[in-house]
This record gives C-alpha cells, sequence and structure tokens, in this order.
C-alpha cells in the first residue's frame, strides 16, 4: 500500500509540475505565467480542488501515441473567491499548446456541467492553440460541446472568460458566448482566421495584434469587456468582478457592510453637470459622487464611449448603472452604445441586479452611415432589453431627455419603477430651437427680424413645454428631486422595490431585435 501511495503521489506531482522546465521556460519567455500560477492568483489560497489531474487522451496517429501527458492541457476544478465557490479551467499552454483534443474537451464539460448543477460561477483561463489538428473531428466536436454548454448556462451562472494567450478558430465562439471577457495587451490575441489565411485569402497583410488583439477588441470590436497590462492585475479584476456577482441567477448579489451612509448628501453634484444643456462634463464624477465611495466597476470603458455601463454598489446593494456620457458624441445613442448597453441591461435583468439609468441624451446620432447601418434594428435592442426587464428600474433625468432616445432610456412609458429629475431637466420631442425651426419656420422666414422672433418662439417653447415641471405634472416623472439629495432618493426608491416581483407572460422565448 506505501508503495501505491507514493506512486500515487508521484503521479500528482508530475501533473502539478507540467511536462518540463524546458517548457516552463518557454511560457515565461512569452512573458505569461503558468496554468499553477494563474489559479493561484485567481483563487483564494490553498482552496483550488482540481478534478481529473491523471487524465490522459487516447488518440493515436502522427506521433502522438508516443506523447500523454497528465492533465491533457488542461487543468480544471473549483476553489474559492473571496470565500464563495467557484469553478474554472485553465489551458496549459505547454502540453500541446493548450490545444483542445477530446479528452480535454471532456475536462472542460464535466466542470462547466458541475458548475452548472453547483450553481456557481465558470471562469475560463484560455491560453490555447484551437483544436488539435491530430485528432481531427473529435476535437471540433469537444468544441460543440463547449459551445452547447456556455448557451445551457447563459442566464443561469454567471460565466467569464480571460484571455491569457492566442484564442483563434471556432476556439473564439466560446469567450463571445460567456458574459464577460478580459484580455491582456500583448499576450492574449483572439480571431476567427488568423494573420496567413487573412493574407492567403484577401491579400492584407497584418500582424496578430492588428488583427485581434486586446486594443482592437477593447475599442473596435467590443469583444472585450475589460482590458489590463498584466496578468497579475487582470486575475484581480476578475476577483473584484466575481466579488460583486451572484452565484447564479436564483440568487441576489453580496450585499457589503459599507460604512457610506445612505443619507449622504451630494452637494457637489450641482457643480459637476453643467445647467446648459449643450456643455459637455464627465458623466463618471456623477457616478463617482453617488455610489458607495465612489467605487465602481465599468464595463466596456473602450467601446461606445458615449454610454457608460457598470457595475457599483448603493448602500451595499449592487446595482447596474447606465448613464449617457455627454463628453461623447454629447451622449447621444449610435449603433454600438444601443448594442453595449443592451447587452449590459439584459446581463442585469438576468442575475436580478438593479438598474439605475442616468438620462442625458439629445438624441439617437442622426447620419447616413447610421440610418444605413441599421440604427433602427439596434437601438430597438435597447429598447427591447429595458421593456423585457424585471429587476427594480430607476430612472434620473439630469438635464437633457429628447425625442425616442428619451423613451429608450427606461422611461416611464416603458416600464421605469421611479422616475426622478433634477431641477435642470428638459424633456421634449426635440430641443427648443429645432422644434421652433419645424413648428414656426414660415413665421420666422416671413418677418422682418427673423432672428428676434425665433428667439421669441424658442423662450416661448421652453416655457410651455420644456419647463422642468412639465413631466411631472402629467405624472411622468414621479418627482423633481434637489441634486443634492440624489444619493438618498436612489437608495430610497431601489430598497422600496427591493421584492419587486413581475411576472411575464408564458412563453417559449421572445424575437429579440438582431
Amino acid at each position: 500500500m506505501r508503495g501505491r501511495a507514493a506512486g500515487l503521489a508521484e503521479r500528482k506531482h508530475g501533473a502539478r509540475e507540467g511536462p518540463s522546465a524546458r517548457a516552463t521556460e518557454a511560457q515565461r519567455s512569452r512573458g505569461k505565467l503558468t496554468v499553477r500560477e494563474r489559479l493561484d492568483l485567481l483563487f483564494d489560497p490553498g482552496t483550488f480542488t482540481e478534478i481529473e489531474a491523471l487524465r490522459r487522451h487516447r488518440a493515436r496517429g502522427f506521433g502522438i501515441e508516443g506523447r500523454r501527458p497528465s492533465t491533457d492541457g488542461v487543468v480544471t476544478g473549483w476553489g474559492r473567491v473571496h470565500g464563495r465557490r467557484v469553478f474554472a479551467y485553465a489551458h496549459d499552454f505547454r502540453i500541446f499548446g493548450g490545444s483542445l483534443g477530446e479528452a480535454h474537451a471532456e475536462k472542460i464539460h464535466k466542470v462547466m456541467d458541475l458548475a452548472e448543477a453547483a450553481g456557481a460561477p465558470c471562469v475560463g483561463l484560455c491560453d490555447g492553440a484551437g483544436a488539435r489538428i491530430q485528432e481531427g473531428v473529435t476535437a471540433l466536436a469537444g468544441y460543440g460541446g463547449i459551445f452547447q454548454r456556455n448557451v445551457r448556462a447563459s442566464g443561469v451562472i454567471p460565466q467569464i472568460s480571460v484571455m491569457l494567450g492566442p484564442c483563434a478558430g471556432g476556439a473564439a465562439y466560446s469567450p463571445a458566448l460567456t458574459d464577460f471577457v478580459f484580455m491582456v495587451r500583448d499576450i492574449a490575441q483572439l480571431f476567427v482566421t488568423g494573420p496567413d489565411v487573412v493574407r492567403a485569402v484577401t491579400g492584407e497583410v497584418i500582424t496578430h495584434d492588428a488583427l485581434g488583439g486586446a486594443a482592437v477588441h477593447a475599442s473596435s470590436s467590443g469583444v472585450a469587456s475589460f482590458v489590463h497590462d498584466d496578468e497579475e492585475t487582470c486575475l484581480e479584476e476578475v476577483r473584484y468582478l466575481l466579488s460583486m456577482l451572484p452565484g447564479n441567477n436564483r440568487e441576489t448579489a453580496p450585499v457589503a457592510d459599507g460604512d457610506d451612509p445612505a443619507d449622504r448628501r451630494t452637494p457637489a453634484l450641482l457643480d459637476l453637470v453643467p445647467a446648459e444643456p449643450g456643455r459637455s462634463y464627465d458623466v463618471r464624477a456623477v457616478l463617482e459622487e453617488v455610489v458607495d465611495h465612489g467605487d465602481y466597476l465599468e464595463v466596456h470603458e473602450h467601446w461606445a464611449p458615449n454610454v457608460v455601463c457598470a457595475l457599483a454598489r448603493l448602500d451595499g446593494h449592487v446595482t447596474g448603472v447606465v448613464a449617457n456620457q455627454p463628453l461623447r458624441l454629447a451622449g447621444a445613442l449610435d449603433i454600438e452604445a444601443s448594442e453595449k448597453a443592451a447587452r449590459f441591461v439584459q446581463w442585469c435583468d438576468a442575475f436580478n441586479v438593479p438598474l439605475v439609468t442616468l438620462v442625458d441624451v439629445p438624441g439617437f446620432l442622426p447620419g447616413v452611415e447610421q440610418e444605413h447601418q441599421g440604427i433602427i434594428r439596434h437601438g430597438a435592442k435597447l429598447l427591447y432589453a429595458y421593456c423585457n426587464a424585471t429587476v427594480p428600474r430607476v430612472q434620473l433625468i439630469l438635464r437633457k431627455a429628447y425625442g425616442g432616445a428619451y423613451i429608450v432610456m427606461d422611461s416611464r412609458s416603458v416600464g421605469a419603477d421611479i422616475s426622478l429629475a433634477w431641477p435642470t431637466n428638459e424633456i421634449a420631442v426635440m430641443g427648443a430651437e429645432a422644434a421652433v425651426d419645424v413648428v414656426h419656420r414660415r413665421e420666422i422666414a416671413a418677418s422682418a427680424d427673423p432672428e428676434a422672433v425665433r428667439e421669441l418662439r424658442v423662450a416661448e417653447y421652453r416655457e410651455e413645454l420644456m419647463h422642468p415641471y412639465y413631466a411631472a405634472e402629467r405624472g411622468l416623472v414621479d418627482d423633481v428631486i434637489d441634486p443634492a439629495e440624489t444619493r438618498a432618493a436612489l437608495i430610497e426608491a431601489l430598497a422600496m422595490l427591493r421584492h419587486k416581483h413581475r411576472p411575464l407572460p408564458m412563453r417559449k422565448h421572445g424575437n429579440q431585435p438582431q
């Protein structure tokens, strides 16, 4: 028995150490951590439990039968993050380049199934070269099983992909199916067809990073939710995100014991936001003033920056915030901003995270390109997401709220539970100047002093239809509040709605805009 126990210990030690010192050195020369070092950074010390560490492939041909290392290039198991259970799989690039074969895939299938059954988040640490060529179609089938599980777990448990190396071909679709994607600059690449294929088919010459690096997916494609300069910072941020997520769709996010008073006044907001609707400001400064300790986690910070989506806490409770950003495109909604906000609203609704919407929007971005690329279809995604959301929803109108964009930004008419507004609010079909140019264009054109007549009509329009109490008088705003009372008002409204229950009609699923 002692001999067998010693043999077991030796096998497990070999699985933990990896294939060779040379392979480990090659991994480090690429500026990357080993799979075990990554797992140590992700999980609380000493809490990771590995499964199928001794698994080996059964493939034959092309010389692969002579190389059968333990783990088969992926480490799977579960542990604790801030004391809460989390499941994970992590590719080991030192073994077959982290490529996926039959045994490798089955290990990932197993841990994904366990995560769903246990009702806990699943994190993928991705650093692999795609399907294992020597195993042919069985490798492709393995990816199919991962995709099927990604979809089945969508909206059931949080799924996070952390890109720590290459991810190409069909493998790229698994991160796209998960809730959040982290990427590390310089070492992570994500694309369906690599530079060599692109050059062969189109003649375009491009580098791996320029085609699918972190910067591209953070600012252009919108694939990357978060981007970091190094693995240590990235994995610390993954831990932070996990601390704000519920384990599954039957739970609520953990409540923090905060010492930021719920009734804390916010007088700084009076100076942060200019009263003039045309002047810009950074809405993130408003967010910092209102949420607990000014701390929030912005999602897709570099993509569609004209809308801000963030997770924050209000009186210790995790809340999703959607806010127009006047610093970019004057806060107007365009195709990408609509998609970004829609997906965030949809995620919050799936995982019982209440929503606060800060509105300062001049409308949808006008232009031939926007119309031809489908602003109607894409803008409808945000409208659909809000109308479909059953979580507590509070709207706060900071300044202007014009036209269809006002409706889409969680107005009372599409189901916001509580709508609040500052005294600077202007809610209208369009700005006063544009409205007067339409309604009074003939009178203005025929007058002896067109500019004087125009100014008079603009003042009248503002007085009649855009004064700050117009919507409140008609029940479309529940209250006009002092900006200094913003934090207290939001927290009180969310507390009142904490046990909100709104059943949806029986249906298989809706047909949301594509």
